[in-house]
């Protein structure tokens, strides 16, 4: 089995079908895992789903902050036209793990000091929100910067929002463990009181790896520790495979620049 992983699709379609291609994707044989933000502001989320769902158990999905938006934007308008996807994307995981490559995925990051327990237990209580008969009460109130910290102290929806902004948010980190929000170019250009989630102390293991995307500007790479991802496809760069089994075979598939859905925002 050869296993895949995919960056932020946006709802980039054709891309996403050209990259299939270049990498001879064989559902049957091999894996695919998509680091979220699967739909919103490419042009045909809904035609990037469906494909996503003819992968079956091939296609192992985490939430991003745009496929939340997207959700939220579904349950307020009641569309039933997209009822079927919205229940299947509502059903997928915040955080997944691989014990035999030792890989860990996310969205945005992981909230420094957190383990892989608790990374992953912290993900579940976000995704049993997601999954309920009531999942249009968080959806409603997911939205928001505070808390931008994590306490095991908090409670209710500030937990539920700190995790999600954790996951699937988070770029920047301060020395007292805050999230900024607000800072989306590259490393380098930040406040000095500012620093990458990656480059804060880990409880991670210590030779597992992370994948994520989110953070266009930060770009596609590959260290021993991490797996970025967001090669910007959506803003008219590259959608980016990374071979997570053996060699890490990098594939990119070319996105031309493309008008946002009308029903994308920035998330």
């Amino acid at each position: 089995m050869t296993v895949w992983a995919v960056g932020d699709v946006q709802g980039c379609l054709e891309p996403l079908d050209t990259l299939l291609q270049r990498i001879a994707f064989d559902p049957a044989r091999d894996q695919l895992w998509f680091c979220g933000d699967l739909v919103n502001r490419g042009p045909d989320s809904l035609g990037v789903l469906a494909r996503v769902r003819e992968l079956g158990p091939a296609a192992i999905v985490v939430l991003g902050n745009h496929d939340l938006h997207w959700l939220a934007t579904h349950f307020h308008i009641r569309d039933s036209s997209t009822r079927a996807s919205a229940n299947w994307l509502r059903r997928q995981a915040l955080a997944h793990y691989d014990a035999s490559l030792d890989c860990l995925m996310v969205h945005a990051g992981v909230y420094p000091g957190w383990n892989l327990e608790q990374t992953l237990a912290r993900a579940a209580e976000v995704e049993e929100a997601l999954g309920s008969e009531g999942c249009e009460a968080f959806l409603g109130n997911m939205y928001g910067d505070a808390p931008n910290y994590w306490s095991d102290d908090l409670d209710g929806i500030r937990r539920l929002r700190a995790i999600v902004n954790a996951l699937t948010r988070m770029r920047m980190v301060d020395e007292q463990g805050r999230m900024d929000f607000a800072f989306k170019r590259p490393p380098g250009k930040q406040p000095p009181y500012l620093a990458p989630w990656f480059t804060r102390p880990s409880n991670l293991p210590p030779k597992s790896r992370t994948v994520f995307g989110h953070w266009s500007a930060l770009g596609q790479f590959v260290t021993d520790r991490l797996v970025s991802l967001d090669s910007g496809c959506v803003w008219g760069r590259s959608l980016t495979a990374v071979r997570l089994d053996g060699h890490p075979d990098t594939v990119r598939a070319p996105c031309p620049k493309l008008r946002r859905s009308r029903s994308a925002k920035r998330a």
